[in-house]
């Protein structure tokens, strides 16, 4: 795992210095903004939205019955801004995209297609790599603040089901409790997130060897680093920013 991190900072540095020379082109960072995040944000909302249901539903009797039901939709727009909008928009485009991200650069690997941009004097990291890291570092937490949209919305459907509890006194609670410095950090963890989904995939698929049947077990070992050095990466963003 440390020489694989050590594989994915190389490759990361040498993504920017190909983005800081000048040598992305425009349409190929969209293309991949649209295989990324657009592609994947159907599954990432719909994991934010049913997550957020599934809390209100365990805390919206219990703060009734303490006297606390005022607090409910601050409690779930916390827990939705800090939390668990970017990481599960995260894993699932990870899940998603990332894979995909990972079989297309390996299937260019076995195909010999990487050592024939190598011939004509492109650097195949800058050229694979740069395009996707950039469109998942823009768009991720574009889909992170959707999933924080959503997720408070779902809460804000289950509270008033459940309990009766007003919307005017939901949203109230929310803007009570959520603080700017929260959204700052879900777009950093956003763009972190896209970083590390875009980068290890692409790192796995690009030391694939072999034939077809390594692309599948290339894609099967992106998925489960990603979900590592995601968990690690929000520890990491929380350690910093909420130590205090």
């Amino acid at each position: 795992m440390i020489n694989f991190l050590g594989k994915c900072i190389q490759n990361l540095f040498t993504s920017f210095k190909y983005i800081k020379n000048g040598n992305l082109t425009f349409g190929a960072a969209i293309e991949q903004a649209a295989l990324i995040s657009y592609d994947s944000m159907s599954i990432a909302l719909t994991i934010v939205f049913i997550a957020s249901t599934v809390i209100a539903l365990q805390i919206s009797k219990q703060f009734l019955m303490s006297g606390a039901e005022a607090y409910v939709g601050g409690f779930i727009a916390v827990a939705m801004i800090r939390e668990i909008a970017p990481g599960f928009a995260a894993l699932a485009i990870g899940a998603r995209a990332g894979t995909a991200v990972c079989a297309q650069v390996a299937n260019m690997q076995v195909t010999d297609q990487i050592d024939a941009i190598k011939t004509l004097k492109v650097d195949p990291v800058g050229y694979y790599f740069a395009p996707r890291i950039l469109a998942a570092a823009i768009t991720v937490p574009m889909v992170v603040i959707l999933a924080e949209l959503i997720g408070i919305i779902g809460g804000l459907i289950i509270a008033y089901f459940t309990i009766d509890l007003h919307p005017y006194r939901y949203l109230n609670s929310v803007w009570l409790l959520i603080q700017p410095k929260d959204i700052y950090i879900s777009l950093f963890k956003g763009v972190i997130f896209g970083i590390v989904i875009a980068c290890v995939c692409a790192t796995q698929g690009y030391l694939t060897s072999g034939g077809a049947a390594d692309v599948g077990v290339s894609t099967t070992k992106s998925a489960i680093k990603c979900t590592i050095y995601l968990l690690v990466a929000d520890f990491i963003v929380n350690l910093l920013f909420y130590i205090g």
